[in-house]
């Protein structure tokens, strides 16, 4: 696989603070600008999916800006009753940087499932929007899934999960809904930042504190945990080189200050080049 060295590198490199990254920013390694997918005052660049509604319709204003933030709220539901949402950019992306701030707030609302509390995620290489049936739960998609503490117990954070596709790791296919990071626990309300790099069809790596706590290759269509999807949506084996990013909503009201994304696609033809910006960015 051509990426494998370029793949090694940029993990040692997110691992450990090498005095190199520093050297090659201060050499001038120019990145590029964010772009920011949350401007700060609406959601209008974004598309609202809650199973059980149909496409662009934000049910009981799950989705909602107050305050400079774009929250997900339940103050409109008498029970939760599966109606798992996601929130869409508007465009795909297939080499990128992402970076989430974000914090849970409240308490988990009337009908939420046990392992929904403090739970959320962002959606990577998903489907568009628009292909999602009304009673489709999950989008077909890369899950970098992101839980809360409780305040006594380890719970890893930025694991994976793989609503209808599944990834390779150490060169087998890796088919279980979900694989937990290597992360540290991040209790209470604290504003976090999750980064996620993204690399087509080659390579995704989530990232918490500069450290890669989980690594995986070839996303791709396949497998199971999704329910009530087109079939002409799910190719079973069709490796994911781009798509949606989407937030989720399933069940426990949170708040995202900063959603912003670094195109790396203008510089996938070359190896060395992607990786000082990579390296740039992740110092950042």
């Amino acid at each position: 696989m051509k990426f494998n060295k370029l793949i090694a590198a940029i993990a040692i490199a997110s691992l450990c603070a090498c005095s190199a990254n520093s050297q090659v920013a201060k050499n001038g390694v120019k990145t590029p600008k964010p772009i920011q997918l949350f401007n700060g005052k609406d959601i209008k660049d974004w598309t609202p999916k809650i199973k059980l509604h149909e496409v662009g319709e934000n049910y009981a204003n799950t989705f909602r800006v107050e305050d400079g933030l774009l929250k997900v709220r339940y103050d409109g539901y008498s029970d939760f009753n599966q109606q798992y949402g996601h929130l869409a950019y508007k465009k795909p992306y297939s080499y990128y940087l992402l970076k989430v701030e974000y914090r849970f707030v409240g308490d988990q609302t009337k009908g939420g499932e046990g392992w929904a509390w403090r739970n959320s995620g962002a959606m990577l290489h998903g489907q568009d929007p628009k292909t999602m049936l009304k009673d489709q739960d999950f989008p077909i998609s890369i899950e970098g899934q992101l839980l809360g503490g409780d305040g006594k117990n380890e719970r890893t954070n930025s694991n994976l999960c793989t609503p209808g596709t599944n990834v390779v790791i150490k060169d087998k296919l890796f088919t279980p809904h979900c694989l937990s990071s290597t992360s540290k626990t991040y209790h209470g309300d604290q504003w976090v930042t999750a980064e996620f790099l993204v690399l087509g069809d080659s390579v995704i790596q989530h990232i918490l504190d500069n450290q890669v706590v989980l690594s995986y290759n070839k996303p791709q269509i396949g497998g199971s945990n999704v329910i009530n999807y087109d079939p002409a949506q799910k190719t079973d084996g069709k490796l994911l080189s781009e798509g949606f990013i989407y937030l989720q909503s399933e069940s426990h009201p949170i708040d995202f200050r900063k959603v912003e994304l670094y195109d790396l696609s203008p510089y996938k033809a070359d190896q060395t080049k992607l990786k000082q910006v990579v390296d740039a960015l992740l110092k950042k």
